[in-house]
């Protein structure tokens, strides 16, 4: 990327990140917050490594990728840029136990652990490198057969050897909503919240990390208590249309 099209880019994107949170804000503030109980990590999947340099250079700090693979492409090409600290990236796709040691103290957060099995792994292989991994818990509170995750049954099933698992932290939950419905939408967001606060009274854990809403849906999710939006299109895509 030239250093034009660069400073072009980074324009756009600091534009877009003010209308992001100035719309965030308002959101947290209609469910009796502010703007700064809501991290934005921005979805880098779509990107390259020159998009990544140019949205921390108009402001964002964490970033979301869904592959192993491609986070270990932009750690790489991004290792040079030292003035690009601090930069975080969280895992928030579907990990499989052979993509473990990929991130494994790469990653700050890993948004999908969606079965005992998983987090049982990631916790064995973090305990022998002497780390403790910060994880959420997936869950599928909408019930849909095309979403991965936790049924609600099983996290209630497993939450007390969940919180028992030596070498990671749980720290929340993280569901994905229905897409193209918003009422649907809504009652994920909110069955979230209910079912962090259940699984508090059960395990103990404090959970306060909830990762829900995207693109087209941030500011329900916001509303109904997320803490963590993971934000790609409207971020990056100059042709999303933000409300």
């Amino acid at each position: 990327m030239s250093d034009e099209r660069q400073i072009d880019a980074v324009a756009f994107l600091g534009r877009r990140r003010a209308r992001i949170l100035e719309l965030l804000g308002e959101a947290a503030r209609r469910s009796g917050r502010c703007a700064d109980d809501v991290t934005l990590v921005a979805v880098s999947k779509t990107v390259g490594p020159e998009q990544v340099a140019a949205a921390w250079r108009a402001g964002y700090r964490r970033f979301g990728e869904n592959r192993p693979q491609e986070l270990s492409r932009k750690l790489a090409a991004l290792a040079a840029h030292l003035e690009l600290s601090p930069l975080r990236f969280d895992m928030i796709g579907n990990l499989q136990t052979n993509k473990i040691n990929q991130v494994l103290g790469r990653v700050a957060l890993i948004h999908s652990v969606s079965s005992l099995h998983l987090a049982t792994s990631i916790a064995k292989r973090a305990a022998r490198r002497g780390i403790v991994s910060e994880v959420l818990l997936e869950v599928n509170v909408s019930g849909e057969a095309s979403k991965g995750g936790f049924s609600v049954q099983e996290l209630r099933r497993d939450i007390d050897q969940l919180a028992g698992l030596e070498g990671i932290a749980v720290r929340g939950l993280m569901t994905m909503a229905p897409a193209h419905d918003p009422a649907a939408a809504r009652r994920t967001f909110a069955g979230l919240r209910e079912l962090a606060e259940e699984l508090r009274q059960i395990s103990g854990l404090p959970l306060e990390q909830l990762s829900a809403g995207m693109s087209d849906d941030f500011q329900a999710a916001v509303e109904e208590g997320s803490t963590i939006v993971r934000l790609g299109r409207v971020v990056f895509d100059p042709g999303y249309t933000i409300a």
